[in-house]
């Protein structure tokens, strides 16, 4: 696949969080974009007003003209979740379009690059953005492809303002085992528990692939992984680790001042002192530390690191803050795994220790709720009051004996009740709240405002 001899490019599921990013790459590089999706978003919104035409009723008829009479200089990108009997999708293989699946252009979008990519089951997205970040802080030249809206650049990509020699951070994604397209010069994992069941089978095949992909690692290249993962094939001086307390890359002096996280990086080469979060977290502290490692890597001074990391205001919906009065807070996060609840959860109760946690959770996936009922009913037992939400289904049809409510039986609290979306704020109405958070990765991000509305005039 030659890019130069391209003209147009249509994306089948323009509305993705990674689709946009790659779609606005080729914006920014003077391709004509059309797209379909199946419904109308704020993100579908802002492609429009790039420039991206975009329609949402699966019909050949309203994929523009000059597309489909061009086949030999149209690629069409596509997500793994468009169905199989989607008639535009079936169209264009029948017509002999270019199709590619979106790991695939950024595979081969990133060939070219020195790549920075960011892997994990959980803290990906946030360690990714936090390095783009870091490297255009410092005023490096970088081009990002994000798995979220950065609150510091209001988008999920970067264009590197020189043409010449572009660092590229992406995020990897294990999804679809998407991430061995891709063969980086610096890679971090920051956690490889068991997800996505429902592809891996179990955690060894997880394992299998994370394996795989850190062996893509480019021969002068370095992983730099959190310390107990022990992902195989490397040598000491290919590989370093971070955690929290040990490792190449940890912190010490971690203290909580005014629900902030302010901690010293140490590195083999010295200290940071008083890095301070506006997005805090432990997870999120172990995130600055990766992201810290592979700036130092390339190149940044302790200095410029620290002015990163103090000034990264995070990304939307991890660990955002919708209120913080003396009277409330309102927290948001899109975890939806068991080990992700935890950590969140954790750092909330350890930032606000005297106040009652309100923890409102909405599932995702009928596959994911089914593997991890257990372990969602443990982290869910750090809230001191619950308030669950029923299965978000996704790309996925129900399955039979699997509902929230094989969680919620499982959930050891005295104060717990299961409820449709619709039924939540008459709930918060009976409760007197002074700490509330959403949590989850489908829909749940609706009640965002009308939660902030009931809590600030209740």
């Amino acid at each position: 696949m030659n890019l130069k001899e391209l003209k147009y490019v249509y994306f089948l599921g323009i509305g993705g969080i990674g689709m946009s990013a790659i779609a606005r790459w080729f914006i920014a590089n003077g391709y004509e974009l059309a797209g379909y999706d199946k419904t109308a978003t704020p993100l579908t919104a802002a492609l429009e007003q790039e420039g991206i035409s975009v329609h949402f009723e699966d019909n050949v008829a309203l994929i523009p003209h000059q597309f489909l009479e061009n086949i030999s200089q149209t690629l069409v990108v596509y997500t793994p979740a468009i169905p199989k009997n989607h008639t535009e999708f079936n169209y264009l293989v029948g017509k002999g379009f270019t199709l590619m699946k979106r790991s695939q252009v950024l595979g081969l979008l990133t060939q070219n690059m020195f790549t920075i990519a960011v892997a994990g089951t959980h803290g990906k997205t946030t360690t990714s953005s936090m390095v783009a970040h870091l490297l255009k802080n410092a005023g490096k030249n970088v081009t990002a492809f994000l798995g979220g809206i950065t609150q510091n650049y209001g988008t999920n990509f970067l264009i590197n303002e020189q043409p010449e020699n572009p660092i590229c951070v992406v995020e990897a994604d294990e999804f679809d085992r998407s991430f061995l397209t891709l063969y980086p010069d610096l890679t971090i994992v920051t956690s490889t528990d068991a997800d996505h069941l429902d592809i891996y089978g179990d955690h060894n095949h997880v394992l299998e692939s994370f394996r795989m992909f850190v062996g893509q690692i480019k021969e002068n290249g370095k992983l730099y992984q959190k310390l107990g993962l022990e992902l195989e094939g490397f040598t000491t001086n290919k590989s370093a680790t971070f955690s929290l307390n040990q490792g190449d890359y940890y912190c010490k002096n971690l203290r909580i001042e005014n629900a902030e996280m302010i901690f010293d990086i140490c590195y083999p080469q010295g200290i940071i002192q008083d890095c301070s979060l506006l997005t805090p977290g432990f997870h999120n502290v172990e995130n600055a530390l990766a992201a810290s490692a592979v700036a130092l890597a390339v190149g940044l001074t302790p200095e410029e690191v620290k002015d990163g990391v103090c000034s990264f205001k995070g990304v939307k919906r991890r660990f955002e803050y919708h209120i913080r009065s003396q009277q409330v807070v309102y927290i948001d996060d899109y975890a939806h795994h068991p080990a992700e609840i935890e950590a969140f959860l954790k750092s909330v109760k350890a930032l606000y220790p005297t106040r009652k946690l309100t923890a409102i959770f909405q599932p995702h996936l009928f596959s994911r709720t089914r593997d991890f009922q257990e372990g969602f009913a443990q982290s869910l037992e750090l809230a001191d009051d619950l308030i669950l939400l029923d299965i978000y289904p996704a790309r996925e049809l129900p399955i039979e004996g699997v509902a929230s409510d094989i969680i919620f039986d499982k959930v050891n609290l005295d104060n717990k009740t299961l409820c449709t979306k619709e039924q939540v704020l008459e709930e918060l109405k009976k409760r007197q709240v002074d700490l509330v958070v959403t949590i989850g990765a489908g829909d749940i991000d609706t009640l965002i405002a009308p939660i902030k509305e009931l809590l600030t005039t209740h």
